[in-house]
């Protein structure tokens, strides 16, 4: 199975990780429209996380429960789309959980947006589709360059299903119990090698960028996939990570931007 391939903005420009979050000092939440909005103004794409309502909308959060970004008790899960838009997140300006489709109307095509669904069997690595289906929704006929990924193969499976016009990317690193306390060794040992990347039709990986140096990676790479990474925090983990990756993620720091295409000029 071959996927879409990855947009070359992706690799173009670098990704704000959850936006361009500063919630202390700027007032922006992680995964939030201000974080959204102030990665898109200052020229960068954005990778945000999304996790699925009761109802079965696609909303823009990263953890599976509430607590650390809204206060309140509980998963996600157990509450429908309107409810969590109206829960603020913390150290905002009091916007609450935003819908995936609405932010993507709010981007309207002007940067590249990563989208990472996060696992929603509760670490099983499993999927009933329905988070696939919500996203393959919200970004139908958004316009501009936007792909997603997963760290559980299953869901990038559904993804293609879901959504075959859409380039999708495996969530990969180095698997260790701690990563996925739920999964035993064999498991763990099959996705480190990224044994499902041409089973799932992926266009590309987003790989933990302290283990760049696996070998898997560089066979890929060799074949023209494009390598992602996550998190880059400083200038010199960037530094370290573009010796290998085509494209980064990052938060902490504002990585330089490539200089901007020259405007054309049409026939006199």
């Amino acid at each position: 199975m071959t996927g879409p391939a990855l947009p070359a903005e992706f690799l173009r420009k670098p990704l704000a990780h959850r936006g361009l979050h500063d919630a202390k000092a700027a007032g922006r939440p992680e995964n939030s429209r201000a974080a959204v909005r102030a990665a898109v103004a200052q020229g960068y794409g954005v990778e945000i996380d999304v996790q699925l309502s009761r109802d079965g909308v696609a909303m823009v959060f990263h953890d599976d429960r509430l607590a650390r970004m809204t206060g309140h008790r509980g998963k996600l899960c157990e509450h429908d789309a309107a409810t969590l838009a109206g829960l603020a997140l913390k150290d905002g300006d009091g916007e609450g959980i935003p819908r995936l489709g609405d932010l993507m109307a709010e981007i309207a095509g002007r940067a590249p947006v990563l989208i990472e669904l996060k696992d929603q069997s509760g670490g099983r690595h499993l999927s009933d589709g329905r988070l696939e289906a919500a996203v393959a929704d919200a970004v139908h006929g958004c316009g501009g360059p936007v792909a997603a990924m997963s760290f559980v193969p299953a869901a990038v499976m559904a993804l293609a299903h879901a959504a075959p016009d859409l380039p999708r990317g495996l969530t990969t690193g180095r698997w260790t119990l701690r990563d996925a306390p739920r999964l035993g060794a064999v498991a763990r040992a099959h996705l480190r090698a990224i044994r499902d990347f041409d089973s799932t039709g992926a266009s590309f990986v987003s790989h933990d960028w302290r283990d760049l140096a696996r070998a898997e990676l560089a066979t890929l790479k060799a074949q023209g996939v494009p390598i992602l990474c996550w998190t880059l925090r400083s200038p010199r983990e960037e530094a370290i990570a573009r010796k290998t990756a085509d494209g980064i993620t990052f938060e902490g720091y504002l990585p330089t931007l490539p200089p901007k295409a020259p405007v054309g000029h049409g026939p006199a």
